[in-house]
């Protein structure tokens, strides 16, 4: 199904039709979001509006109306960045957006509680992507991977496993995590 999770009436929609075709989720992944680079001095509304509506109030109301469908003992991902947690030059909206991503989880493992359901983030760093040459070119990516410990950007089945790996029952006493799958770039 496509739709736009800053849409609450598609959310509505989406989520209808998991109820009547599987009843249930047992794993929410929220991954929705957008990148977007602007100085300050130059952010717009247009920018702000953007951003937050996709990658703060799509995530918000993604889990929110999900909620009904997943059971007791559920998990949820939410996707978060390193740039929740480190300053970027002409990202701070973003940088805002996600550092937001990761107070929801600080506050949602507390609201369902009685609910026993896991809230992680996932935090990834430079991930190799067909959008990733739209936001660098290779001079740009090899200072970045320079600054990277571990010498390389992600591929997105390593941020796939991570996910996995927190949806799964082997992650069963693991709630209100940021896991950085960023080859270390956020630990310097």
């Amino acid at each position: 199904m496509q739709g736009d999770v800053a849409s609450l009436a598609d959310l509505d929609r989406l989520y209808e039709t998991i109820k009547v075709e599987k009843g249930r989720i047992d794993v929410l992944f929220a991954n929705a979001g957008i990148y977007e680079a602007s100085t300050l001095g130059e952010i717009s509304e247009a920018h702000f509006d953007k951003l937050f509506n996709i990658n703060v109030r799509g995530l918000l109301f993604s889990v929110q109306k999900a909620l009904p469908l997943i059971p007791d003992g559920g998990s949820i991902i939410l996707n978060g960045s390193v740039g929740g947690s480190k300053g970027f030059a002409s990202l701070s909206v973003y940088d805002a957006t996600k550092a937001a991503v990761r107070s929801f989880a600080r506050n949602w493992i507390l609201d369902l509680k009685p609910r026993k359901i896991r809230i992680n983030v996932v935090s990834p760093g430079v991930i190799e992507t067909p959008g990733l040459d739209v936001f660098m070119d290779e001079e740009i990516k090899k200072r970045i991977v320079g600054s990277i410990p571990m010498g390389r950007v992600g591929e997105a089945d390593e941020i796939g496993k991570t996910a996995v790996f927190l949806a799964s029952d082997d992650s069963s006493f693991i709630t209100g995590i940021e896991l950085f799958v960023d080859g270390g770039a956020a630990q310097i």
